[in-house]
């Protein structure tokens, strides 16, 4: 299919590009790296006349530590500022990506082909709100927040707060993803990521979970979270909770069972519904015990 016949914008700043977003109104799409936009025009998935690149926009890319302000019931001072229009490429090689963090890169590690992965960005990633992407499992039990701004201000909300259903998200006529905040982790913290595709790279994931765990000065679990994708109509966070000593067996047994109880697959050409929670048991054992083997590794 060709792409159809389109008038693209290039404002020149954040505040532009939210007017003219606004003023051209739904037939109007921000377009960033293009690799999921381009083909739903093509398909005619999305329906535009207009595009109003960001490749102009400053201060929308890279990976880095700021102080910030403190959101009403969250501190993100120090948190990792990744901007919207950072390639995946780019998050992959940041430095940033240490300890705990280091669960985006196993995220980013079988995302797409390599020129797609030097194209596409976390921002598109994020805010395409497609059930199967790879970061947002990750950034959910990581605590993550978005920043969204507009020629009106700038909010902060928890990414957990930010999807409302397959491609769709909180995103108000002329706001934009800027930035996803990443809060530095609690000492004694690891986290990991397992996904399941059909072959090996370039394939969407079947079905993925990603897990974070701290542990006490004795090693034991003091806190989990895991967050699914693919298996339901947005990324759904399980948050754990505490309970009597056990066995580390028997912790993730349970776990995996707390995440087949929330996810919600469909059955589609990748696999049925009841294939789906089966991968989810087997993916969040893996992601817990990768996750509690990293935690009672991490420095304190």
């Amino acid at each position: 299919m060709h792409l159809p016949d389109v008038t693209i914008h290039h404002p020149a700043s954040l505040a532009e590009a939210s007017a003219t977003l606004r003023r051209l109104g739904p037939r109007a799409r921000a377009l960033a790296g293009g690799t999921d936009l381009v083909v739903d025009l093509k398909t005619r998935r999305v329906d535009a006349d207009h595009l109003v690149s960001l490749a102009r926009v400053p201060h929308l890319r890279g990976v880095e530590r700021a102080p910030l302000g403190a959101p009403a019931n969250g501190d993100l001072a120090g948190a990792l500022r990744i901007g919207a229009l950072t390639t995946i490429a780019q998050l992959d090689r940041s430095p940033e990506l240490r300890g705990s963090l280091s669960a985006l890169r196993e995220a980013t590690r079988d995302m797409a082909a390599t020129q797609v992965r030097h194209t596409a960005t976390v921002g598109g990633n994020i805010a395409g709100a497609v059930p199967c992407a790879d970061l947002p499992p990750v950034l959910l039990v990581l605590g993550a927040w978005v920043e969204i701004a507009s020629d009106s201000g700038t909010r902060t909300l928890p990414l957990v707060s930010f999807f409302t259903g397959p491609r769709q998200t909180l995103l108000a006529p002329g706001e934009l993803l800027t930035a996803i905040l990443v809060p530095p982790p609690p000492t004694r913290t690891g986290a990991a990521y397992a996904r399941f595709s059909l072959r090996e790279g370039n394939a969407i994931a079947v079905a993925s979970v990603a897990a974070a765990v701290t542990v006490d000065d004795a090693g034991r679990i003091a806190r989990a979270s895991l967050a699914l994708g693919a298996v339901a109509p947005v990324p759904r966070l399980v948050e754990l909770p505490p309970g009597p000593e056990r066995s580390d067996d028997d912790a993730i047994a349970d776990a995996a069972r707390r995440a087949v109880a929330a996810s919600d697959p469909i059955n589609d050409i990748r696999g049925s519904a009841e294939y789906r929670r089966e991968l989810v048991r087997v993916l969040a054992g893996r992601a817990m015990r990768s996750a509690l083997e990293r935690a009672r590794e991490a420095r304190p």
